[in-house]
């Protein structure tokens, strides 16, 4: 999986940068609002593309002393600052252009340039985007893009998708607003349309910190993986019971698993302690993602449908 989203990084990180010069000397020649905020929408996903590289490669940090458990999470964390510079940066210059452009509109000069800019940097946006969602589904399997992304622990493989899917439809959004100033003769559209830009980059922000959040906070792996787990620890000799399975993602591929268990009562400590290695092998064969697993002995619980028995 790792691999997989650095090849979308770089493919991302080499069309945008690309992109992002031709706008932005592109937006100079021609005085256009709207391909000024898709060059600076380009750039901030440039520098976005670097801060995903450098949190793949902390992450891949082994564990010391001050980090027992690895640096895992640091991915989380730099695609969490990611979704904070699209809002600030991206979001907040287009708006702020595209209002200033508004009040104070400026002729838009050689405009044959910014479509011919438009046109290649669409080609190119596709082709890292098409990338981007062809990686995805891989992952993805037969789960819906919102169900993937919800369940996904690779919050790289899907910030990169979110900003080439926003890229394309700025894009066009620009593509729009030139032409309607240019046919028009109102060159308040130009403005528009950066103002509708960054909007675009605004939305796209608030869900990528929304998603990637949870991931920061600590997610659960998924129920179907929780719920094997279990079915693998009560298949043990010796377990009378499995209590509780707790799972979190210290990273995209490092789960950490706790469960408390209820022992036979007649069990030697030398038997208890075959049975936990047994059953630690059995889960890290059966789930490669787990790395830790912490058993803990625990009287039997009463679950609540038992509780709700013994009230009658």
């Amino acid at each position: 999986m790792a691999s997989g989203s650095k090849k979308v990084i770089y493919a991302a990180l080499v069309g945008n940068a690309l992109i992002a010069i031709t706008k932005f000397i592109a937006s100079i020649m021609t005085g256009s609002s709207a391909m000024m905020s898709e060059g600076v929408h380009s750039l901030v996903d440039t520098g976005n593309q670097i801060l995903l590289l450098f949190g793949l490669k902390q992450a891949q940090k082994p564990p010391d002393a001050q980090y027992p458990f690895g640096h895992g999470k640091e991915i989380y964390f730099w695609s969490f600052v990611v979704a904070i510079l699209i809002f600030a940066l991206g979001a907040g210059i287009s708006i702020y252009e595209g209002l200033r452009h508004m009040a104070h509109p400026e002729p838009i000069t050689n405009p044959l340039i910014n479509y011919i800019v438009l046109s290649l940097a669409i080609v190119f946006e596709g082709g890292a985007l098409y990338f981007a969602i062809h990686e995805f589904t891989k992952v993805k399997g037969r789960l819906s893009i919102l169900e993937a992304v919800q369940r996904g622990k690779d919050p790289s493989l899907f910030v990169v998708l979110f900003e080439d899917s926003a890229a394309m439809l700025g894009l066009f959004v620009a593509l729009i607003g030139i032409t309607l100033a240019q046919v028009t003769g109102q060159l308040w559209w130009d403005g528009l349309a950066s103002v509708v830009i960054g909007f675009i980059l605004a939305g796209t922000a608030i869900w990528l910190a929304y998603e990637t959040k949870s991931l920061l906070i600590g997610e659960s792996a998924d129920q179907e993986t929780v719920a094997a787990i279990k079915k693998l620890a009560s298949a043990q000799d010796g377990i009378n019971h499995v209590n509780e399975v707790l799972t979190l993602h210290m990273g995209p591929d490092f789960i950490l698993v706790t469960i408390t268990i209820d022992f036979s009562d007649h069990m030697a400590t030398g038997s208890i302690e075959k049975v936990i290695h047994n059953l630690d092998r059995a889960i890290k064969k059966a789930h490669p993602q787990v790395k830790r697993v912490f058993i803990e002995a625990e009287e039997a619980k009463e679950t609540p449908e038992a509780q709700d028995l013994s009230l009658e």
